[in-house]
């Protein structure tokens, strides 16, 4: 009983240490990994190696690949030239540059992971703001929030939906029909409700969007030769994500692989391209999977979860009410994928007591989406947000942790309550 209490305890601790920014977010979390290593809250040297109870490293590897394909990207050129092309398109009116933004994040998200998504488009924001001299924090908030609900819409959009669809059978088709449908009436809201949120940053001097209008895009280009290259090893990574599952190949494999053919392909020096590595967003990860491994270790999440389906019985439209939301809800202050892999064996028991196959399954798309729309909850919720995060203190526009939750916590809420009224619909 007390091992529980404990790890809950530094997990509330570092928690409330990250959300008031007061200490540096990464020494947090290996302080906090560290006492629970310390106290055996976690599962002793398996933390490394578990896949339900440890560090996850295809997100790690996943992470490092791609920070070491956009680094040799970026020296072409290619973003310069794709945030110029942005910005005349939008005439640097900032709104329709936001929409644009977010339009094709969501898009993406659906075929590519959220991670991968956001470690493409965050830098041509960023230099998009750069040459129209605005803040860049709402327009990359704006494109986490867009494409963790984009990235619900498919299996392979969002992690947490690959682990759903491998353990209750379900196929890419069978979330394009239940999934999708929600999923784009809610980012279309999402996108009309965006004025209303970030109105404040929404203003730009004509002046600046004037000097953007005269640039020409092309001159951005610095070698066309390797961006070819480039191009086309990153198309092949594409293919690689989106036939990981017939390959057999991990996407962070996909991605290491990716990283070498590109290594090759630029013939940059090693060093410098690993000065690219967002390294202290790869250290935040792996103390804040040896935290929740604490949790999981220790049966609070499971218990949690337990007890939650255990009050609601057998009226099956409640146990989905409670997915949906407990799973935004635990899902915003906890990693969507641990969280994930741990409560899928609760869920798949409560299913199989339901009277018939649809209402099984319609628990599962209530836990699909309030697991996918709880990475928007906070800025530590899902492993885009702490990548975009990441990318923008890097580049000098750092976005605080309630800075991002306070737009974070209204979108959940939002998109769970319209998720309830689709789920009640369609299935109850």
């Amino acid at each position: 009983m007390i091992a529980p209490l404990l790890a809950l305890l530094i997990f509330i601790v570092a928690f409330g240490c990250i959300a008031t920014e007061r200490v540096d977010k990464v020494k947090t979390v290996l302080v906090a990994a560290g006492a629970m290593a310390l106290l055996g809250l976690i599962p002793g040297d398996e933390v490394f190696f578990s896949e339900h109870e440890g560090i996850d490293w295809n997100v790690i590897f996943l992470l490092l690949g791609m920070m070491v394909i956009v680094g040799i990207v970026k020296q072409t050129g290619i973003f310069d030239y794709l945030a110029i092309w942005a910005a005349k398109r939008s005439r640097g009116k900032p709104y329709r540059l936001m929409v644009m933004l977010m339009f094709i994040t969501a898009v993406a998200s659906p075929f590519l992971d959220n991670v991968t998504t956001i470690m493409l488009v965050a830098p041509v924001t960023v230099v998009v703001c750069n040459r129209l001299r605005i803040p860049a924090q709402p327009y990359l908030i704006a494109e986490v929030l867009a494409s963790n609900i984009g990235g619900a819409a498919t299996l392979i959009g969002d992690p947490p939906n690959i682990i759903i669809g491998s353990r209750a059978g379900l196929s890419f088709n069978d979330f394009l029909v239940h999934m999708a449908p929600v999923v784009v009436g809610i980012f279309a809201l999402f996108v009309v409700f965006t004025r209303l949120l970030f109105r404040k940053s929404l203003r730009c001097k004509p002046q600046n969007i004037a000097e953007v209008m005269a640039l020409q895009e092309r001159r951005a280009i610095t070698d066309r030769k390797l961006l070819l290259r480039c191009m086309i090893v990153l198309a092949l990574v594409i293919t690689g994500f989106a036939l990981h599952g017939v390959l057999h190949l991990p996407p962070s494999l996909v991605a290491l692989i990716g990283a070498g053919l590109m290594l090759l392909v630029a013939d940059y020096d090693v060093n410098d391209v690993l000065g690219e590595v967002e390294w202290p967003t790869l250290a935040f990860f792996v103390g804040l999977f040896v935290m929740v491994a604490g949790l999981v270790h220790t049966g609070v999440i499971e218990a949690i979860g337990s007890w939650t389906l255990e009050v609601v019985g057998d009226n099956f439209f409640t146990a989905a009410t409670a997915l949906l939301f407990g799973s935004a809800v635990i899902g915003a202050f906890i990693d969507n994928i641990p969280y994930t892999t741990t409560m899928a064996p609760v869920v798949e028991g409560v299913a199989a007591q339901a009277p018939d196959a649809a209402t099984g399954r319609a628990l599962w798309w209530a836990f699909a989406l309030g697991a996918c729309f709880g990475g928007n909850g906070t800025a530590v919720a899902a492993s885009a947000n702490v990548v975009a995060i990441g990318i923008a203190q890097r580049t000098g526009h750092p976005i605080g942790f309630w800075q991002f939750t306070r737009y974070g916590i209204i979108v959940t809420a939002l998109s769970t309550v319209l998720a309830w009224i689709y789920i009640g619909l369609r299935y109850f």
